[in-house]
This record gives C-alpha cells, sequence and structure tokens, in this order.
C-alpha cells in the first residue's frame, strides 16, 4: 500500500520545534525603555582628582534632578536639585562647594577626597510626574607616598637577632613586594612575609643579609618604591673584637716561648762545659783498657769551695789505704 499523496512536510514536523515556538511565543514581551544607571569616569578615582557621575538612559525632557548622599533619597541628605525649565540649581546641606550639576543629570566633583567615598543616589523627575532612581558608587584611593623601611633593631648580632623591616604606613586597598639586592625575595626558611606582605621577618641575621632592601607599595590608582635600606649587622665590629684578642694571645704566647727558649740557651751555654764526654765503646785493647779511674781523671777539675762542701770520700778513702802500705 502506497503512502498517501500530500505534503510530507505536514506529517514530520517535531513536536519538540513545536514546543521550542510555542514557549517563544508565551514569553515574548516587547523591548522596554532603558534603564538609568549611573557610570563613575574614570573608574578609578585618585585623591585631588575630578570625577564625574554619568547619568545615562535618562528620560527625555525630565523636570529637574537631585542628588542625595547614600543610597536613598533622604532630604536631609540631599546635595543639590537642579530645575531644568530655569536652570536653577539649589544646595542641599550636605553640599560642600565643589559640586556642580548639569542640565543631563551628570554631576561633577572637584579634588576629591578620601571623604567623598561612597555611594550617591540620584532622582529624576519626569513629566508626568513619575519619578526614576538610581544609586551609584564612588571610591576614591589615595595617592601612595614613597614608603619608608624602618627595622626593630639598628644594630642586629650576627645569628643571634631576628630583624623585622615594615614597609612604610598601613593603607587600605594597598599591596606590597620585597627585593633584596635587587632581586625578588626567593624561598628561605630565615624569610617570613607577613599575610599582607607589609612586614618582612629575617630570622637569625646573619652577614650575608644587611641588604640593600627594597619595598613596594601598590594600589588601585598608583604606586611607589622605598630608597635602599641596609642593615647594619654586627659582625664586622665583632671580628675586630675577636681579632685584637686573638692577636693579643699569641703575641703573649710568642713572648713567653721566646723567654723560655732564651733561658734554656743559656742554661746550656753556661753548663755545657760541666757535662761528661759520652762513653763509646771502643774494638779492640785501646777500647777494653779504658777504666773507670780514668773517666774520673779526665774531668774537669772541680772548684776548692765545691770540694770543701761536698767531699769526695772516694779520694780520702784512697789516701787512707796508702798510708796503711808498709816499708
Amino acid at each position: 500500500m502506497e503512502p498517501p499523496s500530500g505534503p510530507a512536510s505536514r506529517r514530520h514536523v517535531p513536536w519538540s520545534r513545536l514546543l521550542l515556538a510555542v514557549s517563544l511565543l508565551t514569553f515574548w514581551t516587547p523591548p522596554t525603555t532603558a534603564q538609568l544607571t549611573i557610570e563613575t569616569v574614570p573608574p578609578l578615582t585618585a585623591e585631588g582628582s575630578d570625577v564625574l557621575l554619568l547619568a545615562h538612559n535618562v528620560s527625555e525632557s525630565p523636570l529637574g534632578y537631585a542628588w542625595h548622599r547614600g543610597e536613598r533619597v533622604d532630604d536631609a541628605q540631599l546635595i543639590a536639585s537642579y530645575r531644568v525649565d530655569n536652570n536653577a540649581t539649589t544646595n542641599g546641606s550636605v553640599y560642600r562647594g565643589w559640586e556642580t550639576l548639569y542640565p543631563n543629570g551628570t554631576r561633577l566633583i572637584q579634588n576629591v577626597t578620601q571623604k567623598d567615598t561612597g555611594s550617591y543616589t540620584l532622582l529624576v523627575t519626569k513629566k508626568d510626574l513619575q519619578t526614576e532612581i538610581q544609586t551609584g558608587h564612588l571610591h576614591v584611593y589615595p595617592v601612595l607616598p614613597t614608603p619608608v623601611i624602618t627595622s626593630n633593631n639598628s644594630n642586629p648580632r650576627e645569628h643571634e637577632d631576628t630583624v623585622v623591616l615594615t614597609c612604610g604606613y598601613e593603607t587600605q586597598n594597598t599591596s606590597y613586594m620585597w627585593w633584596i639586592n635587587n632581586q625578588s625575595l626567593s624561598k628561605s626558611m630565615r624569610l617570613e612575609l607577613s599575610k599582607d606582605k607589609r612586614t618582612l621577618t629575617v630570622v637569625a641575621v646573619t652577614r650575608n643579609d644587611t641588604g640593600p632592601y627594597v619595598c613596594e607599595a601598590r594600589n588601585p590608582v598608583s604606586f611607589s618604591r622605598s630608597d635602599p635600606f641596609t642593615l647594619d649587622v654586627l659582625w664586622q665590629e665583632n671580628s675586630r673584637a675577636l681579632g685584637v684578642g686573638a692577636i693579643t694571645g699569641i703575641v703573649i704566647g710568642v713572648l713567653l716561648v721566646m723567654i723560655l727558649l732564651a733561658g734554656l740557651g743559656r742554661f746550656i751555654f753556661l753548663h755545657r762545659g760541666n757535662w761528661p764526654p759520652a762513653s763509646t765503646s771502643g774494638h779492640g785493647p785501646s777500647g777494653s783498657s779504658v777504666s773507670q779511674a780514668s773517666l774520673r781523671d779526665a774531668r774537669p777539675p772541680t772548684p776548692i769551695y765545691q770540694e770543701l762542701l761536698r767531699p769526695d770520700t772516694d779520694v780520702y778513702c784512697h789516701i787512707s789505704h796508702k798510708a796503711d802500705v808498709g816499708p
């Protein structure tokens, strides 16, 4: 049986396409007027500069505008209002004198300070007396001065003291970086950074940690680097003190040795004539015929006062022996 004639597209339209078409028709709505928005120009504002709070998508031919401090419309926080038909500006209770309102709703703030940071609300009154309200935000960042590195110890001792270096004054929204000898910090067990990286701790400082150290402070609108800072580690003075002590000890030791050697030399020189000659064992008759008596007779003559103080008993006995011999 042949299939029925007719357009095949009617019989093969998927249900998914039909459901999609129904969904689009169900949720489609006509375009609406763009909403009022507030843009901060420049978006990152430095202290002392001028900033615009631009009003976008303002309704045509409005009756007037009013700017308020804060996130809601509050007459007690009215900065200024502007009436379009007569170009009249009325200042509010928080107007400070350096703000200008333009006919398109834009607000200029000159020479901003950190006190200007906050929210600002624009009220637009339409011809039909309907109103539009939108809030913008302004954040003013300080221009960072040159940071100064300070140390908790002006004269640390090598291997004994721990040094804490601080980069400038603490400010919000500021990041910090450090360099040692023109190089970024390397991983070391003796170098510790605080959570905000503003403080650098050098544990058990050594002579190789003298620096110079440089830190940088940075925020969204400015950055500044410190002058080089050098640690005065006391290893040099200690080395001199130890050197003087060591040299003094060496000199004293050398002098003592020289005195002892001089005394020993004098003693040897004075008594070298009183020493008996070393005996040698001879070979043959001449060597064996040397007697103790000959060795005694070979000694140098003893001074008479030594003989009187220490008489030689052998000599007296020898004389007595001769006396007993008969003719």
